[in-house]
């Protein structure tokens, strides 16, 4: 694995990009990311269902929290899908009281995390990999992965939304007050981007079958699948905003058709990133520059191997 940044800048980022575009031809990574779509739409209720069901144990700030998480939806999704989602989320809730939601929170992340074990599925195809691992530890690296991510997602609004209070704080105490609010607005938007590259580096980490490596914030894959989402995300936003026919062509069921298309772009984008990170690791490789990408239980057998 490509471990220092100058390894990174050696590589012939032109042969990567071609072997990278043979791969997503030959593997099918739009027929998987189709398959992806399906599994997210399948777990996304249920994962921000035990969002939700998280925030509601922090009172009121619980419901500040929940508030940016789905303003922060709202200028990312289209408005159609936000719409969608943001009714169904409120009428699951209203129907169903909190002890409900509590003592259903096992299955809720159970379901959640179906989403996350077809990510690692799709992953081992990305990166030229069996699954070898049997079903529960997939399974528990999902469901792990899942709670991280939601802990993550939820860590990252506070600081969004409370940071700037505590900054102020700070800056008041120093005499920056002004000087702060300027900083704070410009740094929120470098603050969601690396959000967004820590949550796909843990995806790319410990998702599919591979080898543990020494952790990087940042990857190739991970840079790559994010502008592709960003940019796959507000093209689409975009689009829909001028050219939106699917409503008055299916009506309410449009919504649906448009959540299914920004999921199976969304799915596309993990894929292609973990692509480049296996086609940049493969090509380190023969050079000499890394270790050829193995499986997890190629590693633990060389690690047993070299304690014997």
């Amino acid at each position: 694995m490509l471990r220092r940044l100058k390894e990174i800048i050696k590589l012939d980022w032109r042969q990567v990009a071609k072997r990278t575009l043979n791969r997503v031809w030959e593997e099918d990574i739009f027929g998987h990311a189709a398959q992806l779509s399906y599994y997210f739409l399948l777990s996304l209720f249920p994962l921000l269902l035990f969002l939700t069901t998280l925030l509601g144990y922090f009172a009121e700030t619980g419901s500040e929290l929940r508030r940016t998480l789905f303003i922060y939806l709202a200028k990312v999704l289209p408005t159609s899908a936000y719409d969608l989602i943001h009714r169904t989320v409120d009428e699951i809730n209203r129907g169903a009281g909190g002890g409900k939601l509590s003592f259903g929170i096992l299955a809720t992340l159970w379901a959640a995390s179906s989403g996350m074990g077809a990510i690692s599925n799709t992953l081992n195809v990305a990166y030229g990999v069996k699954e070898t691992r049997p079903w529960w530890r997939v399974r528990l690296t999902a469901i792990l992965l899942t709670i991280g991510l939601a802990v993550f997602i939820i860590s990252a609004l506070a600081i969004i939304l409370f940071g700037g209070t505590i900054g102020r704080f700070i800056a008041d105490q120093l005499g920056l007050g002004a000087v702060f609010a300027v900083l704070w607005r410009a740094l929120q938007i470098p603050l969601v981007i690396f959000f967004l590259l820590f949550a796909f580096a843990l995806i790319y980490y410990f998702a599919p079958n591979l080898q543990r490596p020494k952790w990087q914030w940042i990857t190739p894959g991970s840079i790559v699948g994010v502008a592709l989402w960003l940019l796959v995300s507000f093209g689409l936003r975009a689009y829909l905003q001028y050219f939106n026919s699917y409503n008055r062509t299916y009506g309410t069921l449009g919504a649906v058709i448009i959540l299914m298309l920004w999921f199976y772009l969304t799915g596309a984008a993990i894929l292609i990133g973990g692509e480049i990170n296996s086609e940049a690791e493969k090509l380190a490789a023969q050079k000499g520059m890394a270790e050829p990408p193995g499986t997890v239980e190629q590693d633990e057998r060389a690690t047993q191997g070299a304690t014997a």
